[in-house]
């Protein structure tokens, strides 16, 4: 990598042809395909992003074992003598990052050798030069806005003088807790809940709302509240007001008049665009006003050679939207005169608690307030063979259909491996494929669980049937 001399605030002076800030999804694009290209990446935390180092990847490291404690915690219902007899929270730590610390530090030193790696906060001088706090300057022909997100902390009296967590820092503490306070009800709150408890800590939630991941179908957001209140204790239409050092714990007072004791505090309310302090206003980058940073469907700002991807200009926050972003900048980069569009129809997302809630598509929620018309199925785990078996009553799933086409408008389910049941539903709607073509046009394995997928596939396509049939009988009388 060339680089100009020092200048006289001491930095280094560097001309790239491409400008890279963030290590996550941003250091995914730095394909072989660009190994001729001069490039500058900037990354002030950890290298390798939140999925690799505090979100998904070490997240799910803990539900797994989480998953079996809770499995081995309840299956006297199946006649088996089964207990749980405690959690090694430092083994369970350890194994965790004992494995990704290295991935993290090998992946840094891999960059560090092919490129110029400045670890260092940076911000937009102009549309092409950046300046890092540690006084280097970068010209770049291109640059990629990768900068991820991080959590938001809630206006609560008394927060900044008592101990508290979010997801950033949660995995790391040092022992498990006895009580745990989670403020927040999405997907966050709903993952922790289920390691903490599933471990054996007494777990207390405060939702703001009348529902837990408000944000799913009604009829999923509703069950999965039921179920999580068999669990925890769950606080709806509650907020936290004030908090308070209590113990060695924190006392936190609730807008309802109770106080709740916990031993540790985690703040689950929500991630942000990591875009303040980026300089942006410098370069002319438009910004929403949550502070997401403004793309075309090619992921172009709105200044030209200025692009982004990811948690920082996407609402959706999940590490496969960002990569399938990372794939469509690097094509645009390198094929300017063909390039390709991003595809943000049918994004799927998993919520890994217990039990599983994976969604795609429209909810009903959504396809009443956009007018559409659409019919639903219902199919429950326990009515097929091997939901019988486990003894499931409370998994599900739910589909949408367009009465007209057949085709799917949006899949929920709720309960084990949800998943990975969801994905035939996200193929479908990705190849326009209707529901009476996925359920008859192949085989199922009987009596794998994937049975209630094509259960829920055939009762939307009779009901699509259906509809078509009242319709065309009601016209016919109608001309009559």
């Amino acid at each position: 990598m060339r680089r100009a001399p020092c200048g006289q605030d001491g930095g280094v002076h560097t001309n790239v042809d491409l400008a890279v800030i963030g290590s996550g999804s941003g250091n995914s694009l730095l394909s072989k395909e660009l190994a001729d290209w001069r490039v500058a990446l900037f990354e002030e935390g950890t290298f390798g992003g939140t999925c690799l180092n505090k979100g998904c990847i070490p997240t799910k490291m803990f539900v797994h074992p989480a998953d079996l404690a809770h499995e081995a915690a309840s299956a006297g219902r199946l006649g088996l003598d089964t207990r749980f007899l405690g959690a090694d929270w430092p083994a369970i730590r350890d194994r965790i990052f004992r494995r990704i610390d290295p991935i993290s530090v090998a992946g840094r030193n891999f960059r560090a050798s092919r490129i110029s790696l400045f670890e260092s906060h940076v911000r937009f001088v102009d549309v092409h030069t950046l300046r890092t706090d540690a006084g280097d300057t970068v010209t770049a022909s291109q640059v990629v806005i990768a900068a991820g997100s991080r959590p938001v902390l809630p206006a609560i009296e008394g927060l900044a003088d008592v101990p508290h967590h979010t997801s950033d820092t949660v995995m790391r503490i040092d022992a498990l807790p006895r009580r745990v306070l989670i403020v927040g009800g999405g997907f966050v709150s709903a993952e922790f809940a289920h390691v903490f408890s599933a471990f054996g800590s007494a777990v207390t939630v405060v939702n703001r709302s009348g529902r837990l991941l408000r944000g799913e179908d009604s009829d999923v957001s509703t069950r999965f509240t039921d179920v999580a209140r068999a669990r925890w204790d769950v606080r709806l239409d509650c907020e936290v007001r004030r908090v308070a050092s209590y113990d060695g714990g924190v006392r936190a007072h609730l807008t309802d008049g109770t106080v709740v004791d916990a031993d540790l505090l985690l703040l689950a309310t929500g991630r942000r665009a990591s875009t303040d302090g980026l300089g942006l206003d410098r370069a002319g980058v438009a910004v929403h006003d949550d502070g997401r940073v403004v793309v075309d469907d090619y992921q172009r700002t709105s200044v030209p050679g200025i692009w982004a991807l990811g948690d920082v200009c996407n609402p959706y926050q999940l590490k496969h939207v960002s990569n399938h972003e990372a794939r469509v900048v690097r094509h645009n980069l390198l094929h300017p005169d063909t390039m390709v569009r991003a595809d943000h129809r049918y994004v799927p997302s998993a919520v890994f608690t217990s039990p599983q809630v994976a969604s795609v598509g429209l909810t009903e929620e959504e396809a009443v307030s956009a007018g559409m018309p659409y019919v639903t199925a219902r199919q429950s785990y326990g009515d097929v063979a091997y939901g019988w078996a486990m003894e499931d009553t409370t998994g599900f799933v739910k589909l949408l259909g367009d009465p007209a086409t057949g085709r799917l408008l949006g899949a929920h389910v709720l309960g084990t491996d949800a998943a990975n049941l969801i994905q035939p539903l996200i193929q479908a709607m990705s190849f326009g494929l209707t529901a009476h073509d996925v359920a008859r046009g192949q085989y199922w394995i009987h009596p794998a669980l994937m049975e209630v997928v094509e259960n829920a596939l055939l009762g939307l396509a009779s009901a699509q049937r259906g509809l078509r049939s009242t319709e065309a009988t009601s016209s016919r009388r109608g001309s009559a």
